[in-house]
């Protein structure tokens, strides 16, 4: 039989969340929701999907990913988070919030190194959470600012969405990365907004002021560490190496700093950081693989042709527009991870996007903001969840301060939305050849 469009969504979509709710874990959730619409249509058959699939894989770009992951697990590994750490404390200890802005600093320099959201709600939580708990602060303060400042490792270059977007829409990293700064810092601007407010309500406690020889102690234990976004970003920038290599030249860089200059790994434990790489970055890779093929069905019946005539239709223009996409974006991210998002949701809307007038990379960085906030928020909230476990508690008791926290992280998006330059000025000025 031939499937009409209608059916075949009907079909894809209702397997997908029947799967999602029996708790099947995304990636295959994905896969096995292909299957019926293959055995209905004549015109399908499974070599037509692995090939898909084989094809997604078989991008030189998406070898940035597991690189990226290997930086990071170097950077927790060898400690080296406790010297960022230092740093931010010297920077933003002593202003009313003290640790609070610290913990928002440090995301800041860690997402500028790791481009891992994940890793870094896990290397700075584990240092940072219990330090704010034995320092007076609220627990749940705690919990929800270590998650909601994480967010920024896939906002601030480099960023592993970044990577995989660039590969999947066929967009310029570099330029990517570049439209991601000024976003990312804003965030980083709000969140440090926020974390004063709560300090003058809560009364929380501030650090001492630092002495010019702390500040050039803590500078000089992480100045090797902050030179890592310098090789990536700038090398990208400069057209000496590609998105991968500058991947594999941040891995290689964290683990010469690992094993030799500041000696805080092992070639033992090596090994150990090795396999924890491979493993997580199979499960974005093959979620990848599933997603392209569910991402291709839905193409093949024309569903992103009806999107955009519908988008059409309305009228919306770039404002309206952006807002219906970034809206989509963060009802998917409290679902389902962001690499399969993009892979399903970006390929659609791009079309939409172009019609309404919004530039790709100002699409992009729509879409990755959005996808961010999927990170703190249940039942996905994989940050959130992260953060909750390092500090013990329920989830949701944290979710009143997380909903706080997000409000001004929210109009940094809107703000997005309304004024594209603010993304698309940083690459103009230095890259414009890529946007």
């Amino acid at each position: 039989m031939i499937v009409s469009t209608g059916m075949a969504c009907a079909i894809l979509v209702g397997c997908f969340l029947l799967l999602v709710m029996l708790r099947v874990p995304v990636a295959f959730a994905l896969g096995l929701a292909t299957v019926p619409v293959v055995v209905l249509d004549l015109r399908l058959t499974p070599f037509i999907l692995l090939d898909r699939m084989f094809q997604s894989y078989n991008s030189f770009i998406l070898l940035a990913v597991p690189f990226f992951l290997l930086a990071a697990n170097l950077m927790n590994s060898g400690k080296i988070t406790d010297k960022l750490i230092n740093l931010a404390r010297v920077l933003t200890g002593w202003m009313p919030g003290g640790l609070g802005h610290v913990n928002v600093m440090v995301s800041m320099l860690f997402a500028g190194i790791s481009g891992s959201s994940t890793a870094d709600a896990a290397g700075c939580g584990k240092i940072l959470i219990p330090a704010m708990k034995r320092e007076g602060f609220d627990l749940r303060f705690a919990v929800a600012i270590t998650a909601c400042s994480s967010v920024m490792g896939v906002i601030i270059p480099p960023s592993i969405l970044m990577v995989v977007w660039g590969g999947v829409m066929q967009i310029s990293v570099g330029g990517l990365f570049l439209a991601g700064a000024i976003p990312g810092l804003m965030i980083g601007g709000a969140l440090l907004a926020t974390v004063y407010g709560y300090a003058k309500v809560y009364g929380y406690p501030i650090s001492d002021r630092p002495t010019l020889a702390s500040f050039w102690v803590a500078l000089r234990g992480a100045i090797l560490a902050l030179l890592t976004p310098v090789f990536v970003v700038g090398g990208i920038i400069g057209g000496i190496v590609t998105p991968t290599e500058s991947a594999i030249i941040a891995a290689f860089y964290s683990m010469i700093l690992g094993l030799f200059v500041y000696r805080t790994v092992s070639f033992r434990q090596l090994g150990e950081i090795f396999y924890d790489t491979g493993r997580f970055a199979s499960i974005s890779l093959f979620a990848i693989g599933t997603a392209t093929a569910f991402g291709w069905l839905l193409a093949f019946y024309k569903v992103p042709s009806l999107i955009v005539g519908w988008m059409t239709m309305l009228d919306a223009g770039p404002f309206g527009t952006g807002l219906v996409i970034a809206l989509l974006f963060l009802l998917f991210g409290l679902f389902i991870d962001a690499i399969p998002t993009i892979i399903i949701l970006g390929t659609v809307l791009m079309p939409v996007a172009a019609s309404a007038g919004i530039h790709p990379v100002t699409f992009a960085i729509i879409g990755i903001i959005s996808l961010a906030f999927g990170l703190v928020t249940p039942p996905y909230g994989l940050c959130l969840l992260i953060s909750a476990a390092i500090g013990e508690i329920n989830v949701v008791k944290v979710l009143r301060d997380v909903v706080i926290i997000l409000f001004p992280m929210l109009i940094i998006l809107l703000l997005v939305i309304l004024f594209p330059e603010l993304a698309l000025w940083l690459p103009r000025k230095l890259m414009p050849g890529a946007v």
